[in-house]
């Protein structure tokens, strides 16, 4: 079988589990993605109609690629900005923030935490009217890696005070909500806790599910050798598409809550090492499609 129809094969599991079966991804996130993963740091703006093949590529419209797009920038998270007869974007403040905070949680998983082993507690009284900024503030809890014990109460399993009061405040609902820290030696009742907040069921088997899709890429050679510009680049972005799941999912509780390390540090490992040794490749392809119409 030919190597693109291979990677095709690999991109598409034809078996059904927990990672083939997940919902997709939409195109927004995609645009998100690619992004973070070849704008950020690199490019101040980028050819649309370069977003939109790349998108194609991975299997979108191009219609659906340009409403993305359209969403993106009224959701204020990208600038159109026109360069003569093209249309260029350009990422806002907001868009680089929000990246530097999935970078945190995505390159962070799995790695050693020095938080003085403290649980973080958040209790908040958000009136009804601003419904909008509680909802707001309860997804970028779950990014954080809290759980849910009620409506108006959250819990993490580590020290991220600071991040808390940050949210708060950039929310303008400080007022309302109270923060607190208990450390876990001294804390009761963590694994009742844990067992409301999280629905664990399942996630040693997605980690599991990406490590063995995965893990066919490693071997003697560079995955980059046995991979195409194209190929690696339909490969880690995928890669980074379906690991940047695992922090809403995966609160990373003590070990003798849940144990999970062995599953997560292998998902953890072949990550690393694909994320690092395809990235030259892929941003190669990624110039590539936008060459000719990128201002740098």
């Amino acid at each position: 079988m030919p190597a693109e129809s291979t990677t095709r094969r690999r991109l598409r599991p034809e078996r059904p589990g927990p990672l083939a079966t997940a919902e997709p991804p939409q195109p927004q996130d995609l645009v998100i993605t690619l992004l973070g993963s070849y704008v950020h740091g690199r490019h101040q703006t980028v050819w649309s109609g370069g977003l939109v093949s790349l998108l194609e590529e991975l299997e979108f419209s191009n219609g659906a690629a340009r409403v993305a797009l359209t969403r993106l920038v009224n959701r204020g998270l990208i600038l159109r900005v026109r360069q003569g007869r093209l249309v260029h974007y350009r990422m806002t403040p907001r868009a680089a923030r929000v990246l530097a905070e999935g970078d945190g949680r995505i390159f962070s998983l799995g790695r050693p935490r020095d938080d003085g082993s403290c649980w973080t507690f958040l209790w908040h009284q958000i009136p009804e009217d601003r419904r909008l900024e509680r909802s707001r503030l309860g997804k970028r809890l779950r990014f954080l890696g809290f759980g849910s014990l009620q409506d108006s109460v959250w819990v993490s399993p580590h020290d991220h005070q600071e991040e808390v009061v940050e949210l708060l405040d950039e929310r303008g609902v400080a007022s309302y909500a109270s923060v607190f820290l208990a450390p876990s030696e001294s804390a009761r009742g963590l694994r009742v806790a844990a067992e409301r907040a999280w629905d664990l069921s399942g996630l040693a088997e997605r980690y599991a599910a990406f490590e063995a899709e995965f893990a066919g890429y490693l071997g003697g050679a560079s995955p980059a050798e046995l991979l195409s510009d194209r190929q690696a680049f339909l490969v880690r972005t995928r890669l980074i598409q379906l690991f940047r799941v695992f922090p809403f999912l995966d609160p990373e509780l003590p070990e003798e809550l849940v144990p999970l390390a062995a599953e997560r540090g292998r998902a953890v490992a072949t990550f690393d090492v694909l994320w690092t040794s395809l990235a030259d490749a892929a941003k190669r392809h990624f110039d590539g499609v936008i060459l000719g119409y990128l201002a740098v």
